[in-house]
């Protein structure tokens, strides 16, 4: 009985697969400078040749792409997949933001999951510190800063979970996500004693992750969507009640 014969991978396609693999598993960031080549063909222990095809290739896939004189860079559009003009106009519309929060809710809860299953000493410290940027800056007024800190500490949770297509969703809808979280802090701030209890509820699911709790996890990042939708629902009705006395007004005012 005969075998057919094994194929010997030439080594620009295992250094293109370890690049893609790197590119998937969040490693290298869209918008993120490769090292020099040298460097990199160092850390590979790879000639400089095999790193260049391996480079061309994903270039010719639209992965990579490189600037006269200023090095290869990870494009940028891979992380443009939720920003289609329909999104866009939906993300003007109040009712979905409702949306997008059931949607996080969903995506955070596993990720905050399998983040307590899967985290590993980096991913932790990576999230502690994150974390503190968010304490510090929630201190202040600027719902801007407060909302891209808070968007980074729920991305941190989604790269501890090491799911690559969790991760590569919520990276996709990352702008999105801030601006959804610009706008319901803008209205949850105006609550007294908001911001601490937002704060309370970071600490309590940072603390699960830690403690390597998945179901709390998961539990704790429903919570803390669950406040938001609240506060939010309880703003729209707030709302419909000054419009609707406003509209009472006005007729009255016709009226006399």
């Amino acid at each position: 009985m005969s075998y057919p014969p094994l194929r010997q991978p030439r080594l620009a396609d295992v250094i293109t697969e370890r690049l893609e693999g790197m590119l998937l598993e969040g490693s290298l960031k869209p918008g993120q400078r490769l090292p020099p080549e040298r460097e990199l063909a160092e850390r590979f222990g790879v000639s400089r040749p095999s790193l260049r095809e391996a480079i061309q290739k994903l270039a010719a896939r639209g992965l990579l792409t490189s600037r006269q004189g200023g090095g290869t860079f990870v494009n940028d559009e891979l992380n443009s997949g939720y920003t289609d003009p329909l999104l866009e106009m939906l993300s003007r519309h109040k009712e979905f933001h409702l949306d997008l929060l059931e949607f996080r809710d969903a995506m955070e809860g596993i990720s905050a999951y399998y983040a307590a299953l899967r985290s590993t000493p980096a991913d932790k410290a990576i999230l502690i510190q994150r974390f503190e940027e968010l304490d510090s800056g929630f201190a202040g007024a600027d719902p801007a800063r407060e909302a891209k800190l808070d968007a980074a500490f729920h991305l941190a949770i989604a790269e501890a979970a090491h799911n690559v297509l969790l991760l590569h969703t919520i990276r996709g809808i990352f702008d999105l996500l801030e601006k959804s979280i610009v706008d319901n802090l803008a209205h949850l701030f105006a609550k007294p004693d908001s911001r601490s209890l937002l704060m309370k509820q970071h600490r309590a699911l940072l603390d699960a992750i830690l403690e390597g709790k998945p179901e709390e996890a998961r539990t704790r990042a429903h919570e803390h969507l669950v406040f938001v939708e609240e506060g939010l629902l309880e703003m729209a009705r707030a709302e419909t009640r000054s419009q609707r006395a406003l509209r009472r007004a006005q007729s009255t005012t016709i009226s006399a």
